[in-house]
């Protein structure tokens, strides 16, 4: 399946410095950063630094060493921000794709909710 990236969405443009955000962690191939309308005490988006639509795009061309790196700065971010499920009350980590996922914008990305229950997952349709 080919993947059309757009490199005007808004998470290109804070890729590009274009748009300001307020950093969590950046490593090599991965960023993270504070969600602008949280939906939860802690909403940290995690994207990659590579032009991914969705986590499958991402999983099936991705290279290792950015696979690994988004892998280990979602632990990381879990860790910061204090909602591993090791020494806290956990998180839900949500990646939407495509129409039916109601993806909003065309990068991947993971938000990482904690601070509070978060609910049922799916509600009925």
């Amino acid at each position: 399946m080919a993947y059309a990236y757009d490199d005007q969405n808004i998470f290109a443009k804070i890729l590009r410095g274009e748009i300001p955000n307020n950093t969590v962690i950046e490593t090599t191939h991965t960023l993270a950063f504070h969600d602008i309308q949280p939906q939860a005490p802690v909403h940290v988006l995690v994207i990659p630094k590579g032009p991914y639509v969705t986590y499958d795009h991402f999983a099936a061309e991705a290279s290792d060493e950015e696979i690994v790196d988004f892998t280990r700065t979602l632990a990381k971010v879990c860790k910061m921000q204090r909602v591993e499920a090791d020494n806290a009350d956990g998180y839900r980590l949500i990646s939407n794709a495509g129409a039916h996922g109601v993806q909003d914008v065309p990068h991947l990305h993971v938000h990482v909710l904690g601070g509070r229950r978060m609910g049922r997952m799916v509600e009925p349709a």
